[in-house]
């Protein structure tokens, strides 16, 4: 770390939240950009006339919050701040676009399928249907953010792995004209499998934030249901409260 902060011991800020908020602004402001390796608890202490436990603290709110992690015989490195995502029907790509984040996406699955018994229903629709199974690494930058599961009725958009490759399935959605108006959504919890553990970087029984939707047209006619999974560690929901 070359970056040089301010310590006033005369201020009742604590020590350790003014050097934790001194590397929030470098990260965020690209001063420190992912990858980058943070000095040791000791080089810190010793440049900034600090404690061990008061820079051990600093960091752990960091960490906490996604912006550092620790790794084994690598040390401390900055890695992508979360993304925090405002509840609305957009998409994923949509909101990394628009955030002037870099997504990038690999296609894991593009078939088409029999529903189960919970697709069908989303879908309204009968279970000797076939449907569109798309299943996707979404990515920032390089790094892995959400296994995304979707089925939509056959027919209703033609879109191949590359298209999904190169944009959101909402866009392609809107460039068929097809207008999402509502949707229902449930957010939840689980732990990884080992599959999903596998593609977002995660060990096994990591923790993930899961997100069910069923989305409708101007129609009324369901066009979508997904099953999302975002890694914890990167990303929260975030959503605004009103009296009534």
């Amino acid at each position: 770390m070359s970056l040089d902060f301010t310590i006033d011991r005369s201020s009742p800020v604590p020590l350790y939240y003014q050097l934790s908020q001194q590397l929030e602004s470098a990260i965020a402001g690209g001063e420190m950009k992912p990858g980058d390796r943070i000095a040791t608890e000791i080089e810190i202490a010793e440049k900034y006339g600090l404690s061990r436990p008061t820079v051990r603290q600093a960091l752990s709110e960091l960490v906490n919050k996604g912006l550092l992690v620790r790794r084994r015989g690598v040390g401390t490195q900055v890695v992508h701040g979360q993304v925090r995502r405002q509840l609305g029907l957009t998409s994923l790509y949509d909101d990394l676009t628009h955030g002037r984040r870099r997504p990038r996406t690999d296609v894991v699955a593009h078939e088409i399928v029999g529903p189960d018994a919970e697709v069908a229903s989303a879908l309204q629709i009968s279970s000797t249907s076939q449907v569109l199974y798309l299943e996707r690494v979404r990515f920032e930058g390089d790094e892995p953010l959400a296994l995304m599961r979707n089925w939509l009725p056959v027919g209703l958009i033609d879109a191949t792995a590359a298209d999904l490759e190169k944009a959101g399935l909402y866009e392609l959605l809107r460039g068929a004209g097809i207008h999402m108006r509502i949707a229902r959504q449930r957010i939840g919890a689980k732990t990884a499998t080992a599959k999903e553990g596998r593609l977002l970087g995660l060990r096994k029984s990591s923790p993930l934030l899961t997100m069910e939707r069923t989305a409708f047209d101007d129609a009324g006619r369901p066009v979508e249901f997904g099953l999302h999974a975002y890694r914890a560690d990167s990303y929260t929901f975030e959503t605004t409260l009103t009296d009534r």
